[in-house]
């Protein structure tokens, strides 16, 4: 049945109207909004908005962390047939000046002083800027700049609206159609300037409630809302799913408190990208090195058995007696316990999508029960193509085709999709839209996958990125720069080999985990350029290096794919320093062009290369920042010089 987000709102208020709807934890206690409070909010700010004249048709950006009342701004936009654009929260003024001036946007919902801040900054170049409602009220006691208002007025001011015009709300929702744009996406901009990418109600709740279908999920569940809003991923969880299946959703005190509010919250569906996880593991690492040798010891045993038969006994799969109660003897005093301290031991489902999953760090939570799957998606997408379902999770493939969608692959090896969840059109830019929707209606994903023998789609890499090194090998980099990211000392990995004959790679230490490392060996480091250029730490990351390599060797078709040489970083990549989207993918052009002397240093077979690198700093300042770097050889198995 078709309808739209405002009236799935309102049907669950008006059946469930006391069950818990919203939760956001502030100065250490839980809030709770009901859902006919969060109705009733909605329809304040709606009116309120109305009241301050916004009308049918134009567009609000929202910046600000996950808060109750920027998703039920969200809501309170569309009841008057408005669109919201949610912006990256850490965004400089100039990247939002970008998306303000293209979607023409002059109403604003802002969280805090940071966010207004920001806003003021941009209002200076781009003076369309009229209204800026702010939900933290502190440090804006004595800003009387035109145009700003709490949400708090505007709540009471909506509600005064409403009052002389009482069926005016009810007359601007009655107008909504499911066809209409719910949400403006900007794309992570990759390759270029961000495009903005326009959603409709009918694709993201049909996206939704195929999810809520495969899963199971209902009025029950609960889920930790703590991804950017802008991101597609949290829009589709948090905001689709969340008023499709009406379970509640839980806003943390603030990012650093995450991991301690999940703990808390415990819930029963999470979802993450690929970085999250990956996080998770290191932390799990630099505890265990910290443990005492006995307690490392039973890790490792257990973990080499989780290794053997978790993912079998998780797919109900035939396990031998002896293995299982090894397994559940395991379960008591090594997976329960870590599970629990990931804040995870009560999910049911558990996903991960907008970048590629390591099957290695995939293994690892499935192992010791977590039921993690791969969603597979884009931002045109609504993050819906594929779902994996429970008893078919390929480690290498990201599941069938979601309810609703059809999928092939073109004669070039393009991922092509049509079906409930495509984008509607690109925003202003209709030669955009006819260069990814073709005359068939197929969305042109720019992924190289394929279709394996048991219908479940294998993606490759992207498009563009896959290549072939001179002696003909296929060189997906994305594949071995994952493969590098499952150790813990790793945080980021750059590779290049196209037309090269050789694959060569840039590596961003985790300040943490070798920090850690440092500290126990007694190595003494001043900051993180410092310890990125020891020679015991060269070493540690060669030591990676020749594990992935090893990897390489004995996998068909990788084999030729070994990396050559490497260099650790004097820097960490940063979206500030345009390196990495504001979803933290690698823009690897970018990264090639910006560090063109380390790269030709490596394929010219220099022992070291001197650079000094711009940086930007929170507080918009720049400066920079110099080293000379050391360039390894890394370790090149038997199999290589065998096939050479």
């Amino acid at each position: 049945m078709k309808t739209t987000f405002p009236q799935l709102l309102l049907k669950h208020a008006a059946e469930r109207p006391a069950d818990a709807a919203i939760r956001e934890k502030e100065y250490g206690i839980w809030q709770t909004w009901s859902w006919k409070d969060a109705a009733t909010s909605v329809q304040q700010l709606a009116c309120g908005l109305l009241a301050l004249g916004f009308r049918r048709g134009q567009n609000l950006a929202l910046i600000g962390d996950n808060r109750p009342h920027l998703y039920m701004g969200m809501v309170a936009v569309q009841c008057v047939g408005g669109v919201p654009i949610p912006l990256y929260q850490d965004a400089v003024a100039s990247e939002m000046a970008f998306v303000i001036e293209d979607a023409e946007v002059q109403f604003f919902f802002a969280e805090n002083q940071e966010q207004v801040d920001k806003l003021l900054e941009v209002r200076e170049t781009v003076p369309s800027i009229a209204h800026i409602i702010y939900d933290d009220p502190r440090g804006l006691r004595n800003y009387d700049q035109p145009g700003l208002i709490s949400t708090a007025q505007l709540m009471a001011l909506g509600a005064e609206w409403a009052a002389k015009h009482p069926d005016a709300l009810s007359k601007e929702m009655a107008q909504i159609r499911p066809d209409d744009i719910s949400v403006i996406l900007y794309t992570s901009g990759t390759t270029g300037k961000p495009k903005g990418v326009c959603l409709t109600h009918s694709a993201f709740i049909a996206s939704a409630q195929g999810g809520v279908e495969v899963d199971r999920l209902g009025p029950s569940d609960n889920i930790i809302s703590y991804l950017p809003p802008a991101w597609v991923g949290d829009h589709l969880f948090s905001v689709a799913q969340w008023l499709v299946a009406g379970f509640t959703i839980n806003c943390p005190e603030s990012a650093s408190t995450v991991s301690i509010d999940l703990r808390e919250i415990g819930p029963t569906y999470y979802f993450a990208p690929p970085r999250v996880f990956e996080g998770m593991l290191t932390s799990v690492s630099i505890r265990m090195e910290d443990a005492a040798p006995f307690k490392r010891w039973l890790y490792a045993k257990a973990m080499a058995h989780a290794r053997r038969v978790g993912s079998n006994i998780l797919d109900g799969k035939s396990v031998g007696a002896l293995d299982r109660l090894l397994y559940q003897w395991y379960s008591l005093v090594i997976y329960g316990p870590l599970r629990n301290v990931l804040g995870l031991s009560r999910i049911r489902v558990a996903y991960t999508a907008g970048a590629a999953i390591g099957p290695d760090l995939f293994r690892f939570y499935r192992s010791i029960g977590i039921n993690l799957k791969q969603l597979y998606g884009q931002t045109e997408t609504c993050a819906y193509v594929c779902l994996q379902r429970d008893g078919q999770v390929d480690l290498n493939s990201v599941g069938h085709p979601a309810p609703g969608i059809e999928l092939k692959i073109a004669d070039s090896g393009e991922v092509l999709v049509k079906g409930v969840s495509v984008l509607k059109e690109y925003y202003k830019r209709p030669d955009a839209t006819a260069e990814v929707i073709d005359a068939q209606g197929y969305f042109h994903t720019g992924d190289a996958g394929l279709i394996d023998a048991s219908g479940q789609l294998r993606i490759i890499d992207r498009a563009k990125d896959v290549g072939k090194l001179k002696g003909g090998a296929m060189f997906a980099p994305n594949y071995i720069e994952n493969k590098l990211k499952f150790f813990p000392q790793v945080k980021e990995a750059v590779c290049f080999g196209h037309d090269r004959d050789q694959v060569c790679a840039f590596i961003n230490i985790d300040f943490e985990a070798v920090g850690n490392w440092a500290e126990r060996q007694g190595l003494p480091y001043g900051g993180y350029v410092d310890l990125a250029s020891k020679p015991q730490v060269l070493q540690l990351i060669a030591d990676c290096v020749g594990q992935v390599n090893a990897d390489l060797a004995g996998e068909p078709g990788m084999a030729d794919t070994q990396v050559a040489r490497f260099l650790v970083l004097h820097k960490e990549l940063d979206p500030d320093d345009d390196e990495l989207t504001r979803t933290r993918k690698v823009r690897r052009g970018f990264i090639a062009q910006k560090y063109a002397v380390l790269v030709d240093a490596l394929y010219a077979g220099r022992k070291e290369q001197y650079i000094e690198t711009q940086v930007k700093f929170e507080d918009g300042r720049t400066g920079s920042v110099s080293a000379t770097l050391q360039i390894l050889d890394a370790k090149i198995h038997a199999s290589v010089k065998a096939a050479a």
